[in-house]
């Protein structure tokens, strides 16, 4: 046998799987167009953007951060040397909302990436976290005259105000409102697919139609539990992944929201008390868009060693790289 013949078998033997992966990854078909009317220039730049990384075989670093106790994105940096990609957000306070719109400005003007989330409480209830577990007869919101009708439309307006500052600064935002809707623990989810569907469509005609907020791009954000009839349609979302708490449930949660959404889409791990392992990913063939741990103690109780490991891994996007 020539030894240039061996030399080609035994790197195709050693390396053959990742060659293939990566032609796999360089070919993945992912849909172009955001499904926002009229995307600003700086939210279809920021998708090409996480397209070009998706293709790329790498993923984007995140955190989320919390308005109480530690700053997680400074003790990111002091445990790695690195700060995530993605910096996460929550308008769940209306108190600290102006704070986070600066922050969240910032940080874009930075290079980096922001996202919010919105723990919605329930209509009637207020505004926090326990409210948003709270239970209320979904139907009323959509009957006018009602308490739960003016409520939601209230809520809606206010957050739309705080998403205006975000366009109006020229920051595009991954948004993904009435996380973990499908696993039935928030207000939206208790009442079924068919009316979560419809509170997230109402959401998304006011804001793409009548608010005009075109720097969205819509992340439709599953539970550990992914359930297709909680599916509002692929013209309502850009971007859907799942989220999960236990390390050994991320494999199999990545392919199970492929099997629910196609390969023509991005996935990311949008919240986490784990970070995934970045050999176990590529070996199992899960290319997370991003992954985000989530804050205070899930970050402060994550080994040091295996924070500061995956940081600065070669395949994990920090802000420095983007």
């Amino acid at each position: 046998m020539r030894k240039t013949t061996l030399i080609a078998l035994l790197l195709t033997t050693s390396i053959g799987i990742t060659a293939q992966t990566e032609k796999n990854l360089q070919e993945m078909k992912i849909k172009k167009e955001l499904v926002t009317p009229g995307a600003s220039k700086e939210a279809r730049k920021l998708y090409k953007t996480l397209i070009k990384i998706h293709k790329s075989g790498k993923v984007l670093s995140g955190q989320m951060w919390a308005p109480w106790g530690i700053d997680e994105i400074k003790y990111v940096h002091e445990v790695t040397g690195k700060y995530p990609a993605v910096r996460g957000h929550d308008l769940i306070h209306e108190g600290s909302n102006a704070r986070e719109m600066e922050l969240l400005t910032d940080w874009y003007r930075q290079g980096g990436i922001p996202t919010l989330m919105w723990h919605w409480g329930a209509p009637t209830k207020g505004e926090g976290y326990e409210q948003s577990k709270m239970t209320i007869d979904i139907k009323r919101c959509f009957i006018e005259g009602t308490a739960e009708h003016k409520a939601m439309w209230a809520d809606l307006k206010r957050a739309a105000d705080w998403l205006t500052v975000l366009r109006d600064n020229k920051v595009p935002v991954l948004w993904r409102p009435m996380h973990e809707f499908d696993g039935r623990w928030f207000w939206y989810g208790k009442g079924g697919g068919e009316l979560f569907v419809r509170l997230w469509r109402t959401m998304f005609h006011y804001f793409t139609n009548e608010r005009k907020l075109n720097n969205l791009i819509w992340v439709l954000p599953h539970s550990g539990q992914p359930d297709t009839t909680y599916n509002p349609g692929r013209e309502y979302f850009d971007i859907a992944g799942p989220d999960t708490y236990s390390e050994k449930a991320q494999d199999g949660l990545y392919k199970k929201t492929i099997e629910m959404h196609g390969e023509d889409i991005l996935i990311p791990l949008h919240e986490c008390g784990t970070l995934p392992s970045p050999e176990k990913c590529k070996s199992n063939g899960t290319r997370w868009s991003w992954w985000m741990l989530w804050h205070t103690t899930h970050l402060t109780g994550h080994d040091k060693d295996e924070l500061r490991r995956i940081y600065n891994h070669e395949d994990v996007i920090t802000l420095d790289e983007l």
